[in-house]
């Protein structure tokens, strides 16, 4: 299968990538950063260096990977947890503007599928853009995937879990990868509480 994988250098999307080609995908990743392209070659993927408020060069780049599947796992999210409040308008945009420009792209693409990753809680004030985000998604006859608070190396919590809902990153990504075959729906991916 053709992937589009939006967000290929973050979090999970570092994770994903390698698994997704050892599955045997043909994976093309984005990175806001030419410096970064390098980490998307080195797991076997193909980089693509854009924006995803540039909506042109992201349908650009869409197209011209003729995805079967466009998978977002875009968020703008600062690097301290502490900073969070302060950046909440930039992740809600991505959850709305991004989000909106990744279906329009997928929609030229001829139809790629779409996988979108969100959360399996609501933040505080931010739950209008989670909530559009997904019904974005699902109209468009993707597949949501609601991760728990994500803990383990490179995460806000690499040192101890935070509370429920939560799942080890590394495991959120591996539970991923056979979802690139699931019917339209929403998906959660946690950890069993305990």
């Amino acid at each position: 299968m053709r992937i589009f994988l939006a967000g290929a250098t973050g979090v999970i999307g570092s994770r994903l990538l390698p698994l997704l080609v050892a599955a045997g995908h043909d994976v093309t990743g984005t990175t806001r950063s030419a410096e970064r392209a390098g980490m998307i070659e080195e797991a076997g993927g193909s980089p693509v260096v854009v924006d995803v408020y540039d909506a042109e060069a992201l349908t650009a780049a869409v197209v011209g990977s003729r995805p079967d599947l466009v998978m977002h796992q875009l968020t703008d999210l600062p690097d301290d947890v502490a900073d969070i409040p302060a950046r909440a308008a930039g992740n809600s945009r991505m959850r709305t503007e991004g989000t909106a420009n990744l279906l329009a792209a997928a929609r030229v693409a001829g139809g790629a599928r779409v996988l979108a990753q969100s959360i399996a809680w609501t933040p505080p004030g931010r739950g209008d853009a989670v909530a559009w985000h997904e019904a974005a998604v699902l109209d468009a006859g993707g597949v949501v995937v609601r991760y728990g608070q994500l803990y383990g190396p490179g995460t806000y919590y690499e040192a101890e879990p935070p509370a429920h809902p939560r799942i080890q990153v590394s495991d959120a990504a591996r539970r991923t990868v056979p979802l690139v075959e699931a019917a339209p729906g929403v998906v959660v991916l946690t950890d069993p509480e305990d």
